[in-house]
This record gives C-alpha cells, sequence and structure tokens, in this order.
C-alpha cells in the first residue's frame, strides 16, 4: 500500500549558474547549444512555442511535477522563482487538461521569470501573447486543471524524454527549447567557439557554392553501391 503523499514536497534549488555563464548562453541558437552538448540536449519536437514570435529564451529551470490536469504544484513554485528563472513543469505528458494559462504565467513574470515550458498543456493563447513570456508547451486546450496535488518543486522531472534539474540552463528558439545541465555549462560554453567557426566556415563554403562537403566525400568513397 503507498502512504497518502503530502500535497507538495518542496526543494529550494541549492545551486545556480552564474551570470556570466548565463550571459555567455544567451543568444545561442539552439542548433549551437545542442551541437556543443554531442548531439543531444532538446526537448522532443512535440514542444512548440504557443505565440510563434515569442519563442526565445535563456533562463534557469526551477522545475515542477504537477502531474496530469493539476497545477497545485505551480502555485506552490512561485514563491521560489527568482529573477531569470524558467518555469518547467512536467504533467506526464497529458494533455487534454491545461496546466496553467496567462494569470498563473503573469504572477510568474511578476516574480521574474522569464519562461514557461511544460510538456503538457496550455491555455489563454491571446492573454499568453499580451503578457509577452515565452511560453513552450506540447499542446493548447481550454480545459483548466485541479489544484489538488500531490506535486513536487525544484526536484527532478523527466519532460518531454529528458532530465531536467533546478539549475540547469533552458535555452529556446523557433526550433525548440534545449537544456544545458548545470555540470556541463562550463564545457558548453568552451566549445561554443569551434562550433560557432565550424558553422561559419560551412555556412560560407555553401554560399560560395559548394554541393558536397569534403568530409561527407571521404565517409562515401568506395561506399556507394550503385543500382538499376
Amino acid at each position: 500500500m503507498i502512504e497518502d503523499a503530502p500535497l507538495i514536497t518542496l526543494r529550494r534549488p541549492a545551486r545556480r549558474p552564474s551570470t556570466a555563464q548565463i550571459a555567455a548562453l544567451t543568444g545561442v541558437p539552439t542548433g549551437f547549444a545542442v551541437d556543443a552538448l554531442g548531439g543531444r540536449g532538446a526537448l522532443a519536437a512535440a514542444i512548440k512555442p504557443v505565440v510563434a514570435e515569442q519563442a526565445v529564451i535563456c533562463g534557469v529551470a526551477l522545475t515542477c511535477e504537477a502531474g496530469p490536469a493539476d497545477n497545485l504544484a505551480l502555485f506552490a513554485a512561485l514563491p521560489c522563482l527568482q529573477p531569470g528563472d524558467v518555469l518547467v513543469a512536467a504533467t506526464d505528458g497529458f494533455r487534454e487538461a491545461a496546466v496553467t494559462g496567462d494569470l498563473l504565467l503573469g504572477m510568474a513574470r511578476n516574480r521574474g521569470a522569464v519562461g514557461f515550458v511544460t510538456d503538457g498543456a496550455v491555455r489563454d493563447v491571446a492573454g499568453i501573447r499580451a503578457l509577452g513570456l515565452p511560453c513552450f508547451a506540447a499542446s493548447v486546450t481550454p480545459n483548466s486543471p485541479a489544484r489538488n496535488g500531490p506535486g513536487r518543486v525544484g526536484l527532478p522531472v523527466i519532460l518531454a524524454g529528458t532530465l531536467v534539474a533546478s539549475g540547469d540552463i533552458v535555452l529556446s528558439d523557433p526550433d525548440g527549447v534545449v537544456v544545458v545541465p548545470f555540470e556541463e555549462i562550463d564545457a558548453v560554453i568552451a566549445r561554443l567557439d569551434a562550433v560557432r567557426a565550424a558553422e561559419a566556415a560551412l555556412d560560407a563554403a555553401v554560399k560560395a557554392g559548394l554541393g558536397l562537403p569534403d568530409f561527407v566525400a571521404k565517409t562515401l568513397a568506395g561506399r556507394v553501391r550503385e543500382v538499376e
């Protein structure tokens, strides 16, 4: 028998990236961040910006595990938000009721949040657009949630196939959302110069007429079999 859980289990974040670390990742394209992470790190492709023109985030994750059709954990997280945080809400991928709308998101913005990400649904798109807080979700529905709990705040969550912990850096742009684990922030920053240089060189070559890069040609050499 499972004992009744507390309504909310809360762990206040004990770690936070430095201002310099956040600044170094601000404005970095998600594709560059993924390359610096070794090719992974993006949330599942279903997580899209609710308002297309409001898609850019760079902030510090504050995690919530709300569960399906419930948002008590999000309200419990509000007092824990710090300026520059991104509220990350895991719902077990439940999309038939919104985990939040524009009013709760407005409260989060008032407490300093710079973005919101969920694997569930949201509602009040017109209000979210007016609010101006970048919001990523798996779907939109007018159905509303309950506030019953249980839920968790500040503990690691699995969201859209990716482990997210409070203190990780969350980046987004129109391509999607990338999570940079706290432990890898400095390594990602260190690799970005090489990623930028490689991208710039290949971009210049494409604009100059490149049709097939040498590194692909070498990979294919002697390994292509033509058939009729």
